[in-house]
């Protein structure tokens, strides 16, 4: 399957247009990485730990993408967008959300 930020593909026609698709991946906090990224946040610096994990999650949020895609019967999924966020927990914590929606489409 194809899966693509852009609107169109190149030499390719499509068919139908599916629906949105959306996928959303939660993680939860991690008080080791939490404690590490806030001495990264003092002393500057990039915090690998939490590039690690985003970069997992869009991973696993295209992986998403693709399976809803494919219960539609779609070819490929356009127009991909990722948004991050926090989910604030009052006793635990924070949650990262991790969020990407595209449009499923059949090609021919």
């Amino acid at each position: 399957m194809i899966v693509t930020t852009t609107d169109v593909i190149q030499g390719a026609i499509i068919e139908s247009y599916l629906g949105i698709v959306t996928a959303e991946v939660v993680y939860g906090s991690n008080f080791i990485r939490d404690f590490f990224a806030s001495i990264r946040d003092i002393i500057g610096g990039r915090t690998a730990s939490y590039e690690r994990l985003f970069e997992q999650g869009q991973r696993r949020a295209i992986e998403e993408l693709e399976q809803r895609a494919q219960r539609l019967g779609a070819d490929a999924v356009i127009g991909i967008e990722f948004d991050t966020g926090t989910i604030n927990l009052e006793q635990t914590g924070v949650l990262l959300l991790i969020t990407a929606t595209g449009t499923a489409v059949k090609m021919r």
